[in-house]
């Protein structure tokens, strides 16, 4: 969880070696380009097709993947204020859909097939538009009832990057998309197995490479840097050797800024920090940031080049979102319990909400009218971690007597094995919404139920 003051222990990792390490490369992907979009308007024109690439470099085949554009890890990039014009085009032999994971936008854009649109099916189209409420850093990543896990395991994820409308003095902005992928010896995917509690791969990526990667800034610069868990299953640490930083945003939202406790921030799948890194002022010097996996695996290196030493003045906090409540009024809120269970035996329907797996057919946890606050308490019965995403809001973390919130917005959380927390939330967009977990095996198996706002 994340204290008042800084974050502790995150979601429990299997410890597996990682294969292979590759010679440092830049670790900013390259802003997707733009394109004409067939008498819209500009946009972006994106296809889902198939891709062989070897992810991991002594491997002896390739594997068959899945990409946007044929591209790993593609950034999109717009002011806060623009509109997202997304021609999404399917090229792959599994019907798909793009969610927009953490944007606060209208439903029938929130991209989760069969719910809040039918599914683009191999050689269909269909055109994204909204203008993103927030600026932050979002996931795009598939959303298709019963069958995400495998496009999402496949390759098929991105980041959409919603730029602050007045631009802050820093030295650079990097993105760092951190995935996971299940590789057979011969560096092909191994996928036939099934695996309802969850994919962990055995060999990391860093924007679609190998990690370790490495960056360059001035001595006394400052760095953003926007860090995203697209793994289906694994979730780690992060550790910063050598590195100041500071947290900005949570899940998009802009928090008060505070040190990570001893260095070290949790990181599940589908959460996204903002960081602010302040550089070392000694030429050459050099830091790191590391997952905690086996005994430590480095994802980017970061040097202080040999240009001249800069002085920056300390980045003034982001500026809280205007548009979310100073305070929720938990007297008047509308409570449900949240029961998650499992059985991973029963191969039909290994995990429940309440007693049931998710389907559309199924009763909304909760429906209430629009402007409603609403408290779930989330009742993880199982002896996994279970990291849940509400889609279309953002929502504190309540303290255990309920007497107040962590200061900071979350979209995704994790419910430690056996434990309870409450989250609280003003249900101010109109739709169905997911809750729904982050384990991309587990959400096709049923972990998941929705609410809907009148």
């Amino acid at each position: 969880m994340i204290t008042r003051r800084a974050v502790t222990a995150g979601l429990a990792t299997t410890v597996i070696g990682l294969a292979g390490r590759a010679t440092a490369q830049t670790a900013t992907p390259s802003p997707v380009s733009v394109d004409g979009l067939k008498g819209n308007g500009l946009g972006w024109t994106v296809t889902a097709k198939p891709r062989s690439l070897r992810l991991r470099p002594d491997a002896a085949k390739d594997a068959d993947l899945w990409m946007f554009n044929g591209e790993m890890a593609p950034v999109f990039r717009l002011k806060h204020g623009a509109e997202v014009r997304l021609s999404f085009e399917n090229e792959t032999p599994q019907p798909l859909s793009l969610h927009f994971h953490g944007v606060r936008g209208p439903n029938e854009m929130d991209g989760v097939g069969g719910l809040t649109q039918k599914p683009v099916g191999p050689g269909d189209s269909f055109f994204y538009i909204f203008t993103p409420p927030d600026p932050g850093t979002f996931l795009i990543r598939p959303c298709v009832l019963g069958s995400s896990a495998q496009p999402q395991e496949r390759g098929l994820s991105g980041i959409l990057v919603v730029e602050d409308a007045e631009t802050t003095k820093i030295d650079q902005d990097v993105v760092l998309l951190v995935d996971d992928w299940a590789l057979a010896e011969d560096g092909s995917l191994a996928l036939d197995e099934p695996a309802p509690a969850g994919r962990l791969g055995s060999f990391l990526s860093v924007n679609g490479k190998p990690p370790l990667q490495q960056i360059e800034a001035p001595p006394g610069g400052q760095i953003r840097l926007r860090i995203a868990n697209a793994c289906n299953a694994r979730g780690m640490r992060l550790r910063f050797l050598g590195l100041k930083p500071n947290v900005i945003a949570v899940d998009g939202q802009p928090s008060n800024t505070f040190e990570p406790l001893l260095g070290s921030l949790p990181l599940a799948p589908g959460n996204r920090y903002d960081l602010l890194i302040t550089m070392p002022t000694e030429a050459g010097s050099a830091g790191m940031v590391m997952a905690s996996i086996a005994n430590g695996l480095p994802l980017l290196e970061i040097i202080a080049s040999s240009d001249s030493r800069v002085n920056r003045s300390a980045m003034d906090p982001l500026p809280l979102n205007p548009k979310l409540p100073d305070a929720i009024k938990l007297q008047n809120a509308t409570r449900r319990d949240v029961v998650i269970n499992g059985d991973l035996k029963a191969l039909a329907t290994p995990w429940t909400v309440n007693g049931v797996a998710g389907q559309p057919s199924n009763a909304p946890l909760v429906k209430v009218k629009r402007g409603t606050p609403v408290v779930l308490a989330l009742k993880n019965e199982t002896g996994f971690v279970q990291p849940m995403h509400l889609h279309g809001h953002s929502f504190r973390l309540l303290h255990p007597l309920d007497d107040g919130w962590e200061p900071y917005w979350l979209d995704t959380v994790q419910v430690p094995e056996n434990k309870t927390i409450r989250i609280a939330f003003v249900a101010d967009n109109p739709g169905k919404w997911l809750l729904a977990s982050t384990i991309m095996e587990r959400f096709d198996a049923g972990l998941w139920t929705w609410i809907e706002v009148t």
